[in-house]
């Protein structure tokens, strides 16, 4: 609450006219400082989920596919891989000249040697041919090909 002073110099019975209004700096009002947090705090909490998005491949569907738990190594065939030579082993984009040693280097120290392949539906199947040579020449043992169930989306 603000402090009524006299001024300097006033007399003690002229105090009407010349008061001087001193405030205290030292509280700071911290509510709006919180309600604009939350706020900020709300919409990250909404928009991350949408930031993160994968490779958007059409799995071909299979009536027996079985899910499959624990880590795994993925490669990604996209739809555009006759044009752009490109494909995903992971998240990572890899030139298809580089994938054989790419993933010799990642089989190393696995006891494991699979790789589960994700191809889009439109993927030529001389192409997914020329992707199983290169993993089997990388040391890859097990080719697993991811499908979806019929009523998954």
């Amino acid at each position: 609450m603000p402090k009524l002073a006299p001024a300097a110099g006033a007399s003690s019975g002229r105090m009407g006219r010349s008061r001087r209004v001193s405030s205290s700096l030292a509280e700071i009002n911290v509510v709006p400082l919180v309600d604009v947090m939350l706020v900020l705090l709300i919409i990250f909490m909404v928009t991350a989920p949408l930031i993160q998005r994968g490779i958007d491949v059409k799995l071909p569907v299979a009536r027996r596919a079985t899910q499959v738990t624990g880590e795994r190594v993925e490669l990604t065939i996209p739809d555009s891989y006759r044009t752009s030579r490109f494909v995903y082993l992971g998240k990572e984009k890899v030139r298809a000249e580089v994938l054989q040693e790419r993933l010799r280097q990642q089989m190393e120290g696995r006891t494991d040697k699979q790789v589960f392949l994700r191809g889009d539906a439109t993927v030529q199947y001389q192409d997914l041919m020329d992707i199983i040579d290169m993993l089997k020449g990388a040391g890859v043992q097990n080719i697993g090909m991811v499908a979806r169930m019929p009523s998954a989306r």
